[in-house]
C-alpha cells in the first residue's frame, strides 16, 4: 500500500487473511523449500524492505503501521531514531494492557548466523524483547517527506513451522525464542498506541 498524498499521521492496522511466508527484498527465492510451502498452503511473497523471512498466519500475529511526516513527533534525519522512538510507544502500550518489563533495544543492528534467513532471529532498533526472547519486529520505508514504521507480534507462534519451510537446515533449539502475547491484550494494544502517539497524530 503506497503512502497517501498528502502525507498525514495515520495507524494502519492490517488483517492477515491467509497464511504468508515473506521474503525480505534482498532474499533469494531458492531459500524456500516450495514442496514444504505448498503442504502447509503457505503462499510465498515478497516485501520491498530489507530483512529475513516472516511467517504470518491469520490470527497468530497482530500488524500495525505508523505513517509518520517529516517533522512530526518521533521523526529525525537518524533513520534508526524513528524505529526506537516507535518501539517506546509500543512499549508504553504493552505496559497500559499488562505486559511489563519490555525492553526497547536502543542500539544497531544484533546479527546472527540465521538472522538474513530468520527475521526475527536478529535484533534491530527499536525492537521489543519480552525476558530475552522476541516480542515485537521493527521495519521502515522512508522517503523524504514520511516513513512507514511496521511492527508485527505474535499471539501464538509455532517454532518449527517456520524451518521446515526453508531450504537451509536450522535447528529450533539455536533460534532466538519468540514471546507471544495473546488475545485480547495483542489487539488492545493497537488501541493503547494511538495514546502513545498522540504527539504525532
Amino acid at each position: 500500500m503506497p503512502l497517501p498524498d498528502p502525507v498525514e499521521p495515520e495507524i494502519w492496522l492490517h488483517e492477515i487473511t491467509a497464511p504468508a511466508l515473506v521474503l525480505g527484498s534482498t532474499q533469494l527465492d531458492d531459500v524456500v523449500d516450495p514442496i514444504a510451502c505448498e503442504q502447509h498452503g503457505i503462499e510465498v511473497v515478497r516485501r520491498r524492505s530489507g530483512g529475513g523471512a516472516v511467517l504470518l498466519i491469520p490470527d497468530a500475529v497482530v500488524w500495525v503501521d505508523v505513517i509518520l511526516p517529516a517533522g512530526s513527533a518521533g521523526w529525525t534525519d537518524d533513520v534508526h531514531r524513528p524505529m526506537v522512538w516507535f518501539g517506546e510507544c509500543l512499549a508504553a502500550a504493552f505496559a497500559q494492557v499488562g505486559v511489563g518489563g519490555t525492553a526497547v533495544h536502543d542500539g544497531a543492528m544484533i546479527s546472527t548466523a540465521a538472522s538474513q534467513l530468520v527475521c526475527f532471529d536478529g535484533l534491530g532498533p527499536g525492537e521489543l524483547t519480552l525476558d530475552g526472547a522476541k516480542l515485537v519486529g521493527i521495519s521502515q520505508r522512508r522517503t523524504r517527506s514520511a516513513a512507514r514504521l511496521q511492527a508485527c507480534w505474535y499471539t501464538h507462534y509455532d517454532a518449527e513451522l517456520l524451518p521446515r519451510l526453508l531450504r537451509a537446515e536450522i535447528e529450533v533449539g539455536t533460534l532466538r525464542p519468540v514471546a507471544t502475547v495473546g488475545s485480547p491484550a495483542a489487539l488492545d494494544v493497537t488501541a493503547r498506541l494511538a495514546d502513545s502517539l498522540s504527539g504525532a497524530t
